[in-house]
């Protein structure tokens, strides 16, 4: 009986010799259009796939494979009795081998100017349907859709016989194959056509190996296009916790706004401050918990300039990371030879999605972009805000924002002055605050605070007032809201209700 083998390929490196080594195994070559041609010119006998199906490319090569002799060819189970009845009568001949790849969609979209018909010809719709069929066939059927697959399998083919376990490894690649290349036509037809984001983007791209991950018997690597946000160009190869740290650092950078500097320790701010100036910010946040700040990331808004890198240069930093820096300042800071220096290329603060592995897929949600209106603010008790209170309360509500749950933030003139994060207890990062704050000589008194979520009970409100806050801003909703409310009115505080809660885990 007739054995077939099927190809058709965009990817044309070894397919010659590929076909010339099938022929060996008494493999009768099926091919289209352009495969087709390449292998009759190489001297190998080679059928149509038109020749078989009787009917012929259509439409410009859009229809070609898409005919029941091919798919039959490839789908019947080949101990089934019924299956091989119809298939006999039919007069369709087993295609045991499937060679394909795929329209190059990805070059296509990556060429200068491309127009959208052109992007549209190169999505291919014949060949995935080809590659599925012989995965899903897999019991019978070898489906191969890469050129490196092609010298292991001759060789199996050649110790006279395909494995089971070989033709499960290439139906699971090809499954992945297909996969990817779907994502990325979604990807790109999403961006061209302004849809909204709905679903995860994957980039194939391997920026860089790190040494390790979270700790040194970890593997990490960097995956997508880090290179185009950030710049390292002095230091040590940047790790994986120095770029979750910096990431934490820029985005609440960011979010500050002018003149903004942060110092990032294991993901929470150890400092953050708004100045006159990067070297103002820098000190304002410095003096927040400067024994933290050793070692931690320091990020900017603004140019870094001459006597901000002096000062940098007092304490060991793992990173310093702003849009420029000052020649002088480069001199400076580069008398630091591990610690990185990262220029930060274009704003990372951008619509897209936050991604957690779990045991057995991905927890998926939209990044927390959100900002309150000030005009919608909700002001709960007898005595209202100040101007700069307002001002004040609105800068330590963004720290809290990116500070890890249950977050407590004191501030003062735009200023972290008490910072507690990631307890388990709200009253617990309120005494936490509080006893930063003594420790480096910091007076909490008239200043405000930002609670990350509501108060469950009037006592986190009062642990707050009692370390000398006189306004303190919350997302409000607890059942028991009206009790925090009347321990505000009984110390004569103001409390403002935002609405919106920022748990960060």
């Amino acid at each position: 009986m007739e054995k077939f083998a099927l190809i058709s390929v965009s990817d044309k490196t070894g397919i010659v010799e590929f076909a010339k080594s099938l022929l060996k195994f008494d493999y009768e070559i099926l091919a289209t259009g352009n495969t087709a041609k390449l292998l009759s010119q190489n001297k190998i006998p080679v059928k149509e796939v038109s020749d078989l199906t009787g009917f012929p490319e259509i439409f410009e090569g859009r229809v070609k494979t898409l005919h029941p002799k091919i798919f039959g060819g490839i789908l019947f189970r080949r101990d089934n009795y019924e299956d091989k009845i119809q298939a006999k009568e039919n007069h369709i001949p087993p295609i045991d081998i499937v060679c394909v790849n795929l329209y190059p969609f990805v070059q296509t979209i990556h060429k200068a100017n491309v127009r959208i018909d052109d992007v549209i010809e190169n999505i291919d719709i014949g060949g995935p349907s080809l590659v599925r069929a012989a995965a899903k066939n897999y019991k019978y059927v070898s489906i191969i859709t890469n050129p490196t697959q092609y010298d292991s399998f001759l060789q199996e083919l050649e110790a006279g016989k395909i494995s089971d376990s070989t033709r499960e490894k290439l139906a699971v690649a090809a499954f992945s194959y297909t996969s990817n290349y779907d994502t990325h036509i979604a990807n790109y037809l999403e961006k061209r056509f302004g849809l909204e984001k709905s679903y995860i983007r994957i980039n194939e791209k391997l920026t860089k190996k790190l040494r390790y991950g979270e700790n040194p018997h970890q593997s990490a690597n960097i995956f997508g296009d880090f290179e185009e946000y950030f710049e390292v160009f002095h230091g040590k190869e940047i790790s994986y916790n120095n770029i979750l740290d910096l990431i934490a650092g820029v985005e609440l950078c960011e979010e500050l706004g002018e003149n903004a500097c942060t110092i990032i320790k294991h993901n929470n701010p150890a400092g953050a401050a708004v100045g006159i100036s990067p070297l103002d910010a820098y000190l304002k946040a410095l003096k927040c918990d400067p024994v933290s700040a050793f070692g931690g990331i320091v990020t900017f808004n603004h140019k870094v300039d001459l006597k901000t890198a002096e000062k940098l240069n007092e304490i060991f930093l793992e990173i310093v990371c702003a849009p420029s820096f000052s020649e002088e300042a480069i001199q400076i800071l580069k008398k630091k030879k591990d610690r990185r220096l990262v220029r930060k290329l274009k704003s990372i603060t951008e619509e897209g999605l936050s991604i957690r592995t779990i045991p057995g897929g991905l927890l998926v949600q939209n990044k927390d972009l959100i900002t309150f209106d000030k005009e919608n603010l909700k002001v709960v008790t007898n005595r209202k805000p100040t101007e700069k209170e307002l001002e004040d309360l609105t800068f330590a509500w963004i720290v809290a924002k990116h500070t890890k749950s249950n977050a407590i933030v004191f501030a003062k003139d735009k200023t972290t002055l008490g910072v507690g994060a990631g307890q388990m207890s709200r009253l617990d990062s309120s005494k936490i605050a509080y006893m930063k704050a003594k420790e480096h000589g910091l007076d909490l008194t008239d200043s405000v605070a930002a609670s990350d979520a509501f108060f469950p009970f009037a006592d986190g409100l009062l642990e707050i007032i009692k370390c000398g806050a006189t306004a303190v801003i919350q997302p409000g909703g607890s059942v028991r809201d009206q009790e925090v409310i009347d321990a505000a009115n009984q110390n004569n505080i103001t409390m403002i209700f935002t609405g919106i809660r920022h748990f960060k885990h």
